[in-house]
């Protein structure tokens, strides 16, 4: 739209430029005759040749001029454009490797300017963000392979005093091979997380849709962490309707859902509750996951979705997750068209998936 209305506007002050030579020719001209009308020429003067042989070829004096003129005029709006083009050159492979150098155009193209310099602030941005999305990626791989040593070792080492010394009590027997089977667990949950680094970013999700009922799955998924809320003194509350018929992808929300008590687990201080609760909208469905901790800070809260992002930097990856869980439960959420966010007040921090009804 702003390319044709300044081809629009180059064009008509073309025509304008050529109507007005032409007229001030004529003007020109006129003028002329009327200086030369006011008095009288003597065949010897020196003007005289040159004056009656202009009066016998006005209209090719005419021409000439206008001719000149136009070849003029044409240059001028020819080349000005073509500055245009150079400086669009110009600006093209300054975008390819942006700077924070501001973009600076002709004020005929300010408009284009002002575009050109979003494209260069959003690319900017993005570029930044994809560095430091790659640092977080690198360092956490860093973390995770420091940390595969560790149960590695320990499996190894307490699988070898088994082996070695078959004379120990069952008790003992019974307490390494117990520390063994923890470690190898720990050791099973890191090479997960490189798979699950390596199918986000190399993956994309495909959804396979059928009824299920939700109310069930949030049972059933919360059930299974029972044990985890008993060993970190949570207590769990659901409020949910009796049924709650959804078409979706039931392998992969439950993956949502599990993402987000692990999460409450994680950062809920003991002896607290998590609430979970369903409310059927006219247009959506809205699940709430609350849980009573430290206030997340804004800052934070607005990162809390991107990938590879810990709320707590300084945890362990013995204690922590890989950061994406929250990261792969906005894109699963996202696919079934959803939306998923998060508030932290007061001590106490929702997440809220909406779910479009069918």
């Amino acid at each position: 739209m702003n390319s044709r209305r300044l081809s629009r506007q180059l064009w008509a002050q073309y025509i304008l430029a050529l109507l007005g030579w032409a007229f001030a020719v004529l003007l020109m001209g006129f003028l002329a005759w009327g200086l030369c009308s006011m008095r009288s020429w003597s065949g010897d003067e020196a003007l005289y040749s040159l004056i009656h042989w202009m009066h016998r070829n006005v209209v090719l004096i005419y021409l000439l001029v206008t001719a000149v003129g136009w070849l003029a005029i044409s240059y001028f709006f020819i080349s000005r454009p073509m500055r245009y083009l150079d400086a669009l050159a110009d600006t093209a492979s300054a975008l390819a490797q942006p700077t924070e150098e501001p973009i600076v155009l002709p004020s005929a193209l300010e408009q284009t300017e002002n575009q050109l310099n979003l494209v260069r602030e959003k690319a900017l941005r993005d570029a930044m963000a994809a560095r430091e999305a790659e640092q977080r990626k690198n360092d956490l791989i860093v973390y995770l392979a420091h940390d595969l040593k560790t149960p590695l070792t320990s499996v190894i080492g307490y699988l070898t005093l088994l082996r070695d010394e078959p004379d120990l009590s069952p008790a003992f027997r019974a307490r390494y091979t117990g520390v063994a089977l923890d470690k190898a667990e720990r050791l099973e949950e890191l090479i997960n997380e490189f798979f699950d680094i390596t199918r986000f970013n190399l993956t994309h999700l495909e959804l396979e849709k059928r009824p299920v009922d939700l109310s069930r799955m949030l049972q059933q998924v919360a059930s299974e962490f029972e044990p985890q809320f008993v060993e970190s003194g949570l207590t769990c509350a659901l409020d949910l309707p009796p049924a709650l018929e959804y078409d979706c992808d039931p392998d992969k929300l439950a993956r949502v859902f599990d993402n987000l008590l692990r999460n409450a687990c994680r950062y809920s201080a003991p002896d607290t509750q998590v609430r979970i609760s369903a409310a059927v909208e006219e247009h959506a469905i809205i699940l709430t996951f609350a849980n009573q901790g430290a206030t997340i800070p804004p800052e934070k809260l607005e990162r809390i979705f991107e990938q590879f992002f810990r709320l707590d930097a300084s945890r362990a990856t013995r204690t922590g997750g890989a950061g994406l869980g929250l990261a792969i439960a906005k894109e699963i959420v996202t696919l079934h068209g959803g939306t998923i966010s998060a508030q932290s007040a007061d001590g106490v921090t929702t997440f809220t998936v909406t779910l479009p009804a069918a």
